[in-house]
C-alpha cells in the first residue's frame, strides 16, 4: 500500500510530536520500519518473527540460524529449537545496530503455564546474545503475564539480573501481580481490551479526556496465586484475551520452526 507524501507527511508530524511526552517502541521486525521511524526502544515476537523470516530481504539471518542450529546437532526437534533461538536472537541483534535502546524478544508462549521452562528459555536467549557481544543490559525477555510466567520475571529479575517485560497484560490483577514481582516493564494491550468492550455491547468509545482510569482510586492490594487466579478469573475480557494471546504467539512459533524445519531437513530426506 503506498502512502501520499501529504499523508506521511501528517504521519511523521503526528510521532515526532509523540517522541516529546512519550517513549516510542517499534513492535516490528522489520529493519526498515526501525530505520525509518527511529524508536528507542523495539520489540518482537513470533508473529513479527514469522512475517520478517519470509521476506527476501532478511534471508541471511535465516539461513544463519539454521546453520547454527545444525551446528550444534541432536535431535531434529533440539536442532530445530536451537534454530528458532538463533534467529530471535539474530533479529534482535540487527535491531540494536538501529536502536539506542532496548530490544524485548520473546519466550515461547508454548511455554506460558511453565515457570521453569520459561527461566531456562530466556536464560538461554540471554546466553546467545552474550556470545553475540550483546549485555542483558539491554535485553527485555518477554514473558506471558500468567501467573507461572510473573513467577518466572520474579525470578529472572531478583536472581540473574534479567531484565523482563511482562506482555499480553489485561486484568488488573495481572498488574498488580507483575508489580509485586518486581518486572521492570507491562505491556497492557489497551488497544485490544478496548476492541473486546466493543465487540461485546460496550458500543461507546472514549476519548482521551474521558479515560476511566483517570478516575479510579484503587486501594493497593496484595495477591497470592489463589487470590491471583480468583480475581484475573472475574474478568472474562482479560481470561479470553489472555489465552487467545498466548494460541496465536504459539500458532506462529509452531509455523515459525515448520519453516525452519523445511529449511534445516527437506532436501537431506528427499521432501
Amino acid at each position: 500500500m503506498s502512502v501520499s507524501p501529504v499523508k506521511r507527511q501528517k504521519m511523521e508530524s503526528a510521532l515526532e510530536q509523540l517522541k516529546h511526552h512519550t517513549t516510542v517502541v517499534a513492535d516490528t521486525g522489520d529493519f526498515n520500519a526501525i530505520d525509518e521511524y527511529k524508536p528507542l526502544d523495539a520489540t518482537t515476537n513470533p508473529s513479527l518473527i514469522l512475517a520478517a523470516a519470509q521476506m527476501p530481504a532478511y534471508q541471511k539471518l535465516v539461513d544463519d540460524a539454521v546453520a547454527y542450529g545444525k551446528k550444534l546437532g541432536g535431535s531434529e526437534d533440539e536442532q530445530i529449537q536451537n534454530a528458532c533461538d538463533k534467529l530471535f536472537v539474530l533479529f534482535g541483534a540487527e535491531i540494536l545496530k538501529r536502536i539506542p535502546g532496548r530490544v524485548s524478544t520473546e519466550v515461547d508462549a508454548r511455554l506460558s503455564f511453565d515457570k521453569e521452562g520459561m527461566i531456562q528459555r530466556a536464560r538461554r536467549l540471554i546466553d546467545l546474545y552474550k556470545e553475540a557481544g550483546i549485555g542483558k543490559d539491554r535485553i527485555l525477555i518477554k514473558l506471558s503475564s500468567t501467573w507461572e510466567g510473573i513467577q518466572a520475571g520474579k525470578v529472572l529479575e531478583a536472581e540473574y539480573g534479567i531484565h523482563c517485560n511482562m506482555t499480553l497484560l489485561f486484568s488488573f490483577a495481572q498488574a498488580v501481580a507483575c508489580a509485586e514481582a518486581g518486572v521492570t516493564l507491562i505491556s497492557p494491550f489497551v488497544g485490544r481490551i478496548l476492541d473486546w468492550h466493543l465487540a461485546n455491547g460496550d458500543k461507546k468509545t472514549y476519548e482521551p479526556s474521558e479515560d476511566p482510569a483517570q478516575a479510579c482510586d484503587l486501594e493497593k492490594i496484595h495477591l497470592d496465586e489463589k487470590a491471583f487466579r480468583w480475581h484475573h478469573n472475574e474478568d472474562q475480557m482479560a481470561v479470553e484475551k489472555l489465552s487467545d494471546g498466548i494460541r496465536k504467539f504459539a500458532a506462529d512459533a509452531i509455523k515459525l520452526e515448520k519453516m525452519l524445519k523445511e529449511r534445516m531437513f527437506s532436501a537431506e530426506n528427499g521432501k
